[in-house]
């Protein structure tokens, strides 16, 4: 459907929300196709200039090299972009971080994980929101789940879904020994109406409480927290992050969403397995990268064999070239 036909409709405007989404998707699409016109009108600029690069002198040389870099940089963003196909692509992200195994330094690992992940949304200029939070008691997170909103968050952050694994000295043993830990990162696509699933009010379970942590004068003070069950497929999700019970039985229902959604991919995905013949469980041991701190500096990702000696920047969330390389290798799967 043509977009523009469609925000000139008499009553576009009736509901705001939609409406409003609507034409934040007309803006990025309009942003694309200027993109692509500004870069064929300097390459055809450029190519005027070919046949006369023996003419030129120096300095005009190198202003055309140096435009021909910034077209070579443009076409590699496009050449990126165009590999972000997938039908929620565009949307955001609820990311949800498990400590693994490997006691405290795990609750630590998934600390530094939540750390990457919001300052790679911050340098993309994304907003994220912690939505529910569970700390250990020593130190470290047990389980942590954040919401970022920003086009393209999901396209770039399914290849951070599955097991990290990180190598280092522990700063939590006296003797200071190397310890591997493990945490488990989901990523779920923010989506409105599930298209194969119905989710059935009556097949809801509502239980509010009060807040615990950090957070402001309403937590421990009104029942504001909400947990909300999926009775037929056993989904539980929490949220405390909002003042009002309100806002938090609509942030954990967004979130159960995109759980039962992604619970029926799975299940599908499950099935295509098996015919196959090449089910097989998740374990601890299927990690998708590997963080080793100690006794060298590495990151790595298992699938797409993609390294950096880096690690510091990458724990900083300068993770583009790990999830560039994945929807390379996504792309070559997916022919197979």
């Amino acid at each position: 459907m043509d977009l523009e036909k469609v925000s000139i409709r008499e009553g576009f405007w009736n509901d705001p929300q939609e409406a409003g989404k609507l034409m934040k998707k007309l803006e990025s699409l309009q942003k694309e196709i200027n993109d692509f016109e500004k870069l064929e009108k300097q390459i055809s600029d450029l190519a005027e200039y070919v046949d006369l690069l023996e003419s030129l002198d120096d300095s005009e040389k190198e202003e055309i090299e140096n435009q021909i870099e910034k077209i070579r940089e443009d076409l590699d963003k496009l050449e990126f972009q165009l590999l972000l196909g997938g039908k929620y692509d565009r949307a955001g992200v609820i990311l949800a971080i498990h400590a693994g195994a490997g006691g405290v330094d795990a609750q630590d690992w998934t600390e530094m994980l939540l750390r990457m992940y919001l300052r790679w949304a911050e340098n993309k200029g994304y907003s994220a929101r912690i939505i529910d939070e569970s700390r250990g008691t020593e130190a470290g997170i047990k389980s942590v789940t954040m919401e970022i909103e920003g086009e393209w968050a999901y396209g770039y952050l399914q290849s951070e879904a599955g097991v990290h694994r990180l190598v280092r000295l522990s700063p939590f043993n006296s003797d200071n020994l190397r310890q591997t830990s493990f945490a488990l990162v989901e990523v779920l696509p923010v989506i409105g109406e599930i298209e194969e699933v119905e989710i059935n009010p009556q097949d809801l379970i509502i239980d509010t409480y009060r807040s615990s942590g950090a957070g402001g004068q309403h937590v421990n003070t009104t029942d504001s927290a909400v947990r909300i069950t999926h009775k037929p497929t056993g989904v539980v999700v929490t949220c405390q992050s909002e003042r009002s019970q309100i806002q938090n039985k609509e942030r954990a229902m967004k979130v159960l969403k995109a759980r039962i959604h992604q619970k029926f991919l799975e299940k599908q995905e499950e099935e295509k397995r098996k015919l196959r013949g090449d089910f097989q469980s998740a374990e601890w041991g299927s990690q998708i990268r590997s963080y080793v701190l100690h006794p060298y500096q590495m990151v790595k990702d298992h699938r797409t064999k993609t390294e950096s000696v880096e690690t510091e920047k990458v724990l900083s969330g300068d993770l583009d070239d790990f999830m560039e390389s994945y929807l390379k290798w996504q792309a070559g799967q997916n022919k197979k």
